[in-house]
């Protein structure tokens, strides 16, 4: 893989691929609005890994901050960008009926426009180098219907399939990663409740990590981490869309914070 470039490096999934990137040797490029977490986190890993580890502060939100994350792994006169790992995403606070237009664009931008700015130009970059991978964190979500970030991650399914189908042949990968429930810093940013759910139905980070960066070395295109998701995965796929809208509804009232 050499260099691998993580989007939202600073926190949850992120986080954890750069650790088990950098773990495993490889120089890795970190990219997220938070410098100092980034600072803090880049020189943990040099200090424990010994890879070089490079700093993109930048906003996924704002078109000119994609294109600075879009120039560096363009560049071939840095290392090159082996792995891109589109991972930066956020719970949206809101439904769409009573929110905000300003909070589901930035989502928009943050979870599909950078998502299909950034695997461009690794596409053109990777195909010409003859290597490379995509791994793009979707999420079980994009089965249900909660609303705008189900449809993102909806998207990058069905983007990276199609992205999939395209370069066969080329040596260039790409996956998706589906996770279900994990325990990181996302639900409590979002406002999510988590006591309505049962303690077995939660993912470590460690483990989605793994599993998806193993699939990205078989070279799959999708990756669903833990079987009892993978289950679910296929009952969704086979419930009539009626059910799992009102499956769907009744949870997600439930989980707002009270």
């Amino acid at each position: 893989m050499g260099t691998a470039l993580i989007t939202g490096a600073s926190a949850g999934l992120g986080l954890e691929y750069a650790w088990q990137l950098a773990g495993a040797g490889h120089n890795v490029i970190l990219v997220a609005r938070r410098k100092d977490r980034l600072e803090s986190l880049a020189e943990q890993l040099r200090a424990v890994t010994g890879v070089t580890v490079e700093v993109l502060a930048v906003d996924l939100n704002r078109r000119l901050d994609v294109l600075k994350v879009s120039r560096r792994i363009a560049d071939d006169d840095a290392p090159p960008v082996g792995l891109l790992v589109n991972n930066a995403g956020f719970g949206l606070k809101q439904r769409f009926a009573e929110g905000t237009l300003l909070q589901e664009e930035r989502g928009l931008n943050v979870m599909v426009r950078a998502v299909l700015m950034l695997s461009k130009s690794a596409v053109d970059a990777m195909t010409r180098r003859g290597h490379g991978a995509i791994l793009n964190v979707s999420s079980m979500a994009q089965n249900m219907t909660l609303g705008s970030y189900s449809a993102h991650k909806a998207w990058v399914r069905a983007f990276t399939e199609g992205l999939a189908t395209e370069l066969e042949g080329t040596h260039v990968t790409a996956t998706a990663v589906l996770p279900g429930l994990v325990r990181t810093e996302f639900h409590s940013a979002a406002k999510m409740r988590t006591d309505v759910w049962p303690a077995w139905v939660w993912l470590s980070a460690e483990q989605v990590v793994e599993d998806s960066l193993a699939a990205v070395r078989r070279g799959e295109v999708l990756c669903v981490p833990g079987w009892k998701y993978r289950v679910l995965n296929a009952g969704l796929q086979a419930l009539p869309r009626s059910v799992v809208r009102a499956v769907a509804g009744s949870r997600s009232h439930s989980r707002q914070r009270t």
